[in-house]
């Protein structure tokens, strides 16, 4: 595989990692965090002007024609900042599903908003009951006149909050686990029917509980096939999860290069604790680490667009390795930095906390054990 980046891969890498270390700065980010929605509405009108948010989406569509690589550009970036803008909800996940499964009056219609940064979506998949399967859905969709009425509960649903429409999984046919009779629905956040319960995350992210009590909608707002939504989410929650490992070694990244400054310049017994060997072992065991969580986000998002089997193979795999890795190198800088790094002041412990969500989000080390396995 080829891993050199192209020159516009470069200079999208540059201007990205240039932002967030120039705008994006911790403390800026806390005060965020207070804020009522939770993330930054003028930052997200900034990715919008340098054009961020159009990048996965085609030039038909009035997007820039990008892939993976760059969404994993731009992630990575990410991780290094802790951003919590909702760039995986709105432009990966539910610009994913509108790319792939949208009709062209979807696409006519939300695209040019989503680019523009005046749309946020929401996708509302994960059930109290279902875990990490994506085909548990108990939310159910009749048949009302020529649209839909949805019924059902959704958890932990990521950027609800401010979310303008969910992307909803409902069953239209089919037992609970069934493969087939599941539709995907285009649902107005404020439409009738809709309540939502929101809060925090360990990680600073915010989230709702929806509760769907008839909400109609009609025949236009199905996004793909009727029955046969399951494929496409697959599909999309690949991408997700490529996405959010690239930001994953991002942020291992900041704590590698963060511990290894404290060690230059933390002194005792009259010296740096860096001339320690016992230290020097294990910070570069949290290299080795961070080398081989890179390696295979670079290896998952070269892959997403090949056949279904080797994506999942190689998304579960990229998982697994973000999630042991994730742990090992968020230990390490915890436990490195001594008491320090229990601290909220010290930007460590909210790598770790992001880290530690992350090997959660979309299915932790077990499940995708088992899902390669299977494969």
């Amino acid at each position: 595989m080829d891993f050199t980046f192209s020159d516009e891969q470069k200079l999208l890498a540059d201007s990205v990692e240039r932002f967030i270390q120039d705008d994006y700065d911790f403390d800026s980010r806390r005060a965020v965090l207070k804020s009522e929605e939770g993330f930054s509405r003028k930052t997200w009108a900034t990715f919008a002007e340098l054009g961020w948010l159009a990048i996965p989406f085609s030039e038909e569509d009035g997007g820039l024609g990008g892939g993976a690589v760059e969404t994993m550009i731009v992630q990575e970036a990410f991780g290094k900042g802790l951003v919590v803008e909702p760039y995986l909800s709105t432009v990966v996940l539910g610009g994913g599903f509108i790319r792939h499964g949208g009709t062209a009056a979807q696409k006519q219609a939300l695209i040019p908003q989503i680019i523009e940064g005046k749309a946020l979506l929401a996708f509302a998949q994960t059930e109290p009951t279902s875990r990490y399967a994506l085909n548990d859905v108990s939310t159910k969709a009749e048949k009302s006149g020529s649209g839909w009425k949805l019924s059902g509960h959704k958890a932990v649903v990521l950027h609800a909050p401010s979310a303008d429409k969910l992307i909803v999984t409902a069953r239209t046919g089919g037992a609970r686990t069934d493969e087939a009779g599941i539709t995907l629905f285009l649902v107005d956040a404020k439409a009738a029917g809709v309540t939502r319960r929101d809060y925090p995350t360990v990680d600073g992210f915010r989230a709702s509980e929806v509760t769907l009590d008839g909400v109609q909608v009609g025949a236009e707002d199905v996004i793909g096939e009727v029955d046969n939504g399951l494929p496409l989410i697959e599909q999309v929650v690949d991408e997700g999860i490529a996405a959010v490992v690239a930001e994953a070694v991002g942020a291992m990244k900041v704590l590698n290069d963060t511990t290894v400054e404290y060690l230059k310049t933390r002194v005792q017994f009259g010296q740096p604790i860096g001339k320690f060997q016992v230290l020097q072992h294990r910070a570069v065991d949290m290299f080795m680490n961070y080398e081989q969580s890179k390696s295979m986000s670079y290896m998952a998002n070269l892959k997403l667009g090949e056949e279904a089997k080797a994506r999942k193979k190689a998304i579960s795999a990229a998982k697994v390795q973000i999630g042991k890795s994730g742990r090992f190198v968020g230990q390490q800088a915890v436990q490195l930095h001594g008491g320090m790094g229990m601290t909220d002041e010290l930007n460590v412990g909210h790598y770790f906390k992001r880290l530690t969500m992350i090997d959660t989000q979309f299915g932790n080390i077990d499940h995708h054990l088992k899902r390669f396995g299977s494969l």
